[in-house]
């Protein structure tokens, strides 16, 4: 039995109780699902509503948010989107709670449906990753989808800890990419770092050599406010930035960055950088042990975490 209480607003979705029992359908579970509440088992004793979408979780959790808020707002069931649109509520429901990609077709039907002009749309381009390369791709899911990131590099700021004047040097620099794509890369490069900015962001261990905080990229004044942007990510408590002195003498590493990112229940996933395209790994690849080696080495090899954090504060005053 369905007990629908006052809607509050015209953002919030209508309170209500549930008694499931096994001849509850599939179906309405999942609309259930979409909708804050309190439920009750067959014995009466209530149960919390189910957990609501974080939509800061990842581009899919987002538009997925976005989605269900419009239909609410068109105050029509997921059901009746389906309808209006020709695909089934099963898809709709996978959408709106950020477990399916959405296809352009299903964006543009749904737009029409709703009646939007572009609201949906402008999250397209953080849906497909189009400003990366398609081989880059599966690392972005990778370190979108990650409870723990480890990194590496060498030679740059990593990409993940860039702000835009450095990000700028660094994409301008390669050869042959239109003003266009120069665009599309930089964009695609600041909406990737929103990761760190979720309200349970992961957790990320970044190993950088001294050198790259003396390599003026952009000139003094960028590097100046890089220097500051790693100041303040190593501050966060979600976050360890150790700094390989120019006096270790290992050259683990040197030839070129790389990174892990680690998810609960799924096979760790590594990103090695080269001269032209990099490579994703999967474990258990023998090549995924041997840089776990190589990265416990150079760790072994860096300063402790407060000590960094020294040392980048002197650079600031280098850069300044």
């Amino acid at each position: 039995m369905l007990v629908f209480g006052q809607l509050t607003d015209c953002l919030s979705a209508w309170r209500h109780t549930i008694r499931i029992t096994p001849e509850t359908s599939e179906a309405f579970i999942e609309e259930a699902f979409l909708v804050p509440g309190t439920y009750s088992d067959v014995d009466g004793a209530e149960m919390p509503g189910p957990k609501e979408l974080d939509p800061t979780s990842g581009p899919l959790a987002e538009f997925g948010a976005e989605l269900r808020k419009y239909r609410n707002l068109a105050r029509i069931t997921q059901a009746e989107l389906a309808s209006r649109i020709s695909y089934s509520p099963s898809m709709v429901g996978l959408i709106e709670t950020g477990r399916q990609r959405p296809s352009r077709d299903f964006l543009d039907r749904c737009e029409e449906a709703l009646g939007l002009s572009g609201e949906l749309a402008r999250l397209w381009p953080k849906i497909t990753r189009e400003g990366a390369p398609r081989w880059f791709r599966p690392w972005l899911q990778a370190e979108q989808e990650a409870a723990r990131l480890w990194l590496w590099e060498p030679l740059i700021v990593p990409g993940l800890f860039q702000i835009e004047q450095y990000a700028r040097v660094i994409i301008r620099g390669e050869p042959g990419l239109s003003e266009a794509e120069i665009e599309g890369a930089i964009a695609e490069r600041m909406v990737r770092q929103e990761v760190l900015e979720r309200s349970h962001p992961p957790m990320v261990w970044a190993l950088l050599d001294e050198g790259v905080l003396n390599r003026p990229l952009g000139g003094a004044e960028t590097m100046r406010r890089q220097v500051e942007h790693l100041i303040g990510l190593a501050s966060r408590s979600t976050i360890s930035i150790q700094i390989v002195p120019y006096t270790a003498e290992s050259t683990t590493g040197l030839l070129g960055g790389f990174a892990f990112a680690q998810t609960d229940g799924h096979p760790d996933t590594v990103y090695l950088e080269s001269a032209s395209k990099g490579q994703v790994l999967n474990w258990p690849d023998e090549g995924v042990t041997a840089l776990r080696t190589q990265y416990e080495a150079i760790r072994s090899e860096a300063h402790p975490q407060h000590v960094s954090l020294a040392l980048l504060r002197e650079k600031l005053e280098q850069w300044t």
